[in-house]
């Protein structure tokens, strides 16, 4: 419902916006062109129709007594009478001459008292008592002394002229409706064309919003709703991944709390049946319960510091910390793990001290948990390297393993929460995220290269600690 809602919402603006103002601006051409067509073609008539009867001003020259056999010879001599009829009225209002034989009443012509009284050429337009329509224009008549003469008067038939007139505004009119339903058809063709895909992205998004990451959009456009398409199906194919890497975090946490605590439960019962009885029982129980409530405190506080980290809250303590001493404590607690499992670790550090700024706890915690996936990706026989040098003013430490590796697709991705490359493998898949983040606290960087079946290296990169030399004391020296 609320879908047709916002379909509808959009026709109606285009309607109220766009269609209405073309609907008023074509009406007002529309109106604008015939008016001014009309005005055009009626003051062309009335100018010619003054040329036609211009020679009857020549009778401004008579007098009085030869102005009525002026203007009989002036009608009879008149070559447009198939144009225009021309009446000539005497100063006592009698029509003397007419070029129609019929003459009009000057009580039946309504302009003749006006331009009597205005000295000045007045237009009629209107119709006859017959009904017929018709443009006249009166003309006074003066003598030299200004005295008045008589008039003459032409007029002509309307009814062609308001053929031809009618005839341009119907075509003037056809056009402007043509242009509306042009702009109707396309202008709707146009709006449909956005609110259909919109309709189906919004139906895929609410698709989507219900869970279906597998939902795709499937317009092929190239403008921005083409470009909007395919951002909400990359939007879709990044959530099916988080989902996807969500709950394999979910199981992997699971499974990794499950395995400790399913062997405290076991050695504490055992370790409760043999009290007073066998002794060495007990503390190899205690012994495993100590170690898998440190794994699991280690696997909390690591859920912690992603949790801090994820609402910006993982803050470091910034210090001279000496990284030769963490890194080996660090190997150190991987040495008897390694030689169970056949594997050779090494650390060849050169130097007694190296000082870079930073956090001592986050800092092992970083060389805790590289070592400790180097270890854990090597198989037996393999071998792990740890190194620390000295590159242009910062310290590299790179751990290489002889283990499984990274697939090529994968390796862009193992740094990113949740995402676990080798699933077979024990571990949550934040531990690397989590690390990142404390290296870039750090102003450091991390980064990791690998080759499938050859093996894994991982590079970290701090800045060298550089102590700031004290400014000398000076004294004053009296003299």
């Amino acid at each position: 419902m609320n879908l047709e809602i916002k379909f509808k919402s959009i026709t109606l603006k285009w309607f109220f916006n766009i269609f209405l103002v073309i609907l008023v601006v074509v009406c007002a051409a529309t109106i604008g062109f015939s008016v001014l067509y009309n005005a055009l073609y009626t003051s062309q008539m009335q100018s010619l129709g003054d040329d036609y009867a211009y020679e009857f001003s020549s009778l401004e020259s008579a007098t009085p007594q030869t102005f009525g056999d002026s203007a009989i010879l002036l009608v009879e001599g008149f070559t447009y009478k198939d144009k225009v009829a021309v009446q000539v009225i005497d100063q006592n209002g009698r029509v003397v001459a007419t070029t129609t034989g019929f003459p009009t009443e000057v009580s039946e012509i309504p302009e003749y008292d006006s331009a009597i009284k205005s000295g000045k050429p007045q237009l009629f337009k209107g119709q006859t008592k017959d009904g017929e329509a018709i443009m006249a224009v009166t003309t006074p008549i003066f003598d030299g002394d200004g005295n008045l003469l008589g008039s003459y008067r032409w007029s002509t038939s309307m009814s062609e002229a308001y053929k031809s007139i009618y005839g341009v505004i119907a075509i003037i009119v056809l056009a402007c409706f043509v242009i509306l339903l042009f702009s109707c058809f396309s202008g709707l063709f146009f709006v449909k064309s956005i609110v259909r895909p919109i309709r189906d992205v919004s139906n895929i998004a609410r698709t989507i919003a219900m869970g279906n990451f597998d939902a795709r959009i499937e317009i092929n456009k190239n403008d921005e709703i083409g470009e909007l398409c395919d951002t909400i199906n990359y939007m879709a194919s990044e959530l099916s991944q988080a989902q996807n890497m969500k709950n394999d975090f979910i199981s992997s946490v699971s499974h990794e709390l499950r395995t400790p605590l399913t062997a405290i439960r076991g050695w504490g019962e055992t370790a409760k049946m043999s009290l007073g009885t066998d002794e060495e029982l007990v503390r190899r129980g205690l012994d495993v319960v100590l170690s898998e409530s440190d794994r699991l405190s280690n696997l909390v506080e690591e859920l912690l510091d992603f949790s801090r980290m994820e609402t910006g809250r993982l803050s470091l303590t910034s210090q001279p910390i000496n990284v030769t001493a963490i890194l080996s404590e660090s190997v150190d607690m991987y040495t008897e793990l390694a030689k169970k499992q056949e594997i050779e670790l090494v650390l060849t550090n050169p130097f007694d001290e190296l000082i870079v700024m930073g956090d001592r706890d986050r800092l092992k915690q970083v060389f805790i948990n590289i070592v400790d996936n180097a270890v854990k990706y090597t198989e037996g026989a393999g071998q792990v390297l740890v190194s620390a040098n000295i590159e242009e003013a910062c310290v590299r430490i790179t751990v290489t393993d002889t283990g499984v590796g990274i697939p090529a697709q994968d390796l862009d991705r193992v740094k990113e929460k949740f995402y676990k490359a080798n699933k077979t493998v024990r571990g949550s898949g934040i531990g690397l995220a989590v690390a990142d983040e404390i290296i870039k606290q750090m102003n450091g960087l991390l980064f990791i290269e690998s080759t499938e079946n050859v093996g894994t290296s991982v590079t970290i990169v701090l800045p060298l600690y550089e102590e700031q030399n004290k400014p000398q004391e000076t004294g004053e020296i009296d003299g």
